[in-house]
């Protein structure tokens, strides 16, 4: 059995003891924030699918900003709501994560499939003490982010872009535009059948 004081061979960049997020404002008082991490765990699972609505409605009354004809799964997740904006007609699969550290906004007729996970927050490689950076995440009108992505902080997804299954998203993406890969890039023009 190993040793947890056995010394290792090179000492660690890092001193997590450190560690400060002091400073990180979460925009609302702690027992509010347990508060939607309790209304999220029970409400939100046992709300069947076609109860959409009471999701959107909870969300909103927790401060998020949820357009009409928002469709959110029951699992789905949100860190902090209040620093949410979702536009009119977008789809929320199962267990997408919203790590809304940072303000995310999602526009209108927008669809982020299943599993994919929005992070807006990460920290400082370069810091002794593993400094928390956090930026917002802008997802463009018509967007689709497909099933299991990573989206980064900071990033923008310009308006009807298409962000293919599995990508991992670090940098920003132009409009108009299939993306795939980890790290995703642009690949060719999206192309719409008009017909």
């Amino acid at each position: 059995m190993p040793n947890a004081q056995c010394p290792m061979p090179h000492a660690p960049f890092a001193d997590l003891r450190k560690y400060d997020q002091s400073w990180f404002d979460r925009g609302r008082p702690g027992w509010y924030i347990l508060l939607w991490w309790l209304v999220q765990a029970i409400a939100f699972p046992l709300t069947i699918q076609p109860l959409n609505q009471l999701r959107c409605m909870l969300l909103r009354l927790f401060g998020a900003r949820i357009g009409k004809g928002v469709l959110i799964r029951p699992t789905a997740r949100f860190t902090y709501p209040w620093k949410v904006t979702i536009g009119d007609y977008s789809w929320i699969g199962d267990d997408v994560v919203f790590y809304s550290l940072d303000e995310i906004i999602v526009g209108e007729h927008c669809v982020i499939s299943h599993k994919s996970y929005l992070c807006t927050g990460s920290h400082d490689l370069r810091d002794p003490a593993f400094g928390l950076k956090t930026a917002k995440i802008t997802i463009n009108n018509g967007v689709w982010v497909a099933a299991d992505c990573f989206v980064a902080p900071g990033v923008e997804i310009g308006a009807n872009a298409v962000i293919g299954a599995r990508s991992s998203v670090f940098t920003s993406m132009p409009s108009g535009q299939v993306c795939l890969g980890s790290p995703c890039r642009p690949q060719y023009p999206r192309l719409v059948d008009n017909s």
